[in-house]
């Protein structure tokens, strides 16, 4: 089915954010044409990956991906924080769904395709977040950049426990450290793309407050 073009609403980045994105609901535009300061940095990233470049066009389909993917961001989020996840292993995988989620969230939301996402960043947490950021997220954050490194590729920590493959550095991160440092990520998609959160979610947190 293709991909139809349409007017979106404003996210909550800034009047030049805001400007750019509507232009970006036009007519494709290869990362060659794209205004400052996207332009730089994307380049930059393509020819350190070696990759393709992008050609960014919002869209309603996109739109609509890029919030059922903060959402379910939030719903593995949540099982985190209950704290189901005794081995640091399994955390650790976790954390990589949420943040892959997260971040995907904002690249489909500024015009990156779901397939160039799946063949360039895949589940490397680390690309993502560099290519977020260079694309309007501004989530300079050492703590959720030294957890992407020890992230990146999440799939490892799905096999952390094969006893004949050596142990991925796991760089210290407990869950209470991972915690917050998620949180954080999950409210900057929230505000730059101006999803709402999960009905479940305000739910809880309306029945949390005394």
């Amino acid at each position: 089915m293709a991909e139809h073009e349409y007017p979106l609403a404003d996210s909550t980045g800034g009047t030049s954010r805001r400007a750019l994105l509507r232009g970006l609901t036009v007519a494709p535009v290869a990362t060659s044409a794209i205004l400052p300061p996207w332009d730089h940095a994307l380049t930059l990233l393509h020819d350190q990956y070696d990759h393709e470049p992008a050609a960014l066009v919002r869209t309603r389909e996109r739109r609509s991906l890029s919030r059922f993917r903060y959402h379910n961001a939030e719903t593995f989020f949540e099982s985190l924080d209950r704290g189901f996840y005794d081995r640091r292993d399994e955390m650790l995988y976790q954390s990589g769904i949420v943040a892959q989620l997260a971040l995907t969230s904002h690249l489909l939301d500024v015009g990156f395709s779901d397939r160039w996402n799946a063949r360039h960043v895949r589940l490397d947490i680390a690309k993502g977040l560099a290519y977020a950021n260079a694309t309007g997220f501004v989530h300079h954050c050492p703590d959720m950049a030294r957890l992407a490194a020890v992230l990146s590729p999440y799939w490892k920590w799905g096999h952390a426990h094969q006893f004949d493959q050596p142990r991925p550095d796991d760089g210290g991160f407990t869950l209470d450290a991972v915690r917050p440092i998620l949180r954080a990520l999950l409210d900057r998609i929230r505000d730059v793309t101006g999803h709402s959160r999960p009905g479940g979610a305000r739910r809880r947190e309306r029945d949390a407050r005394p």
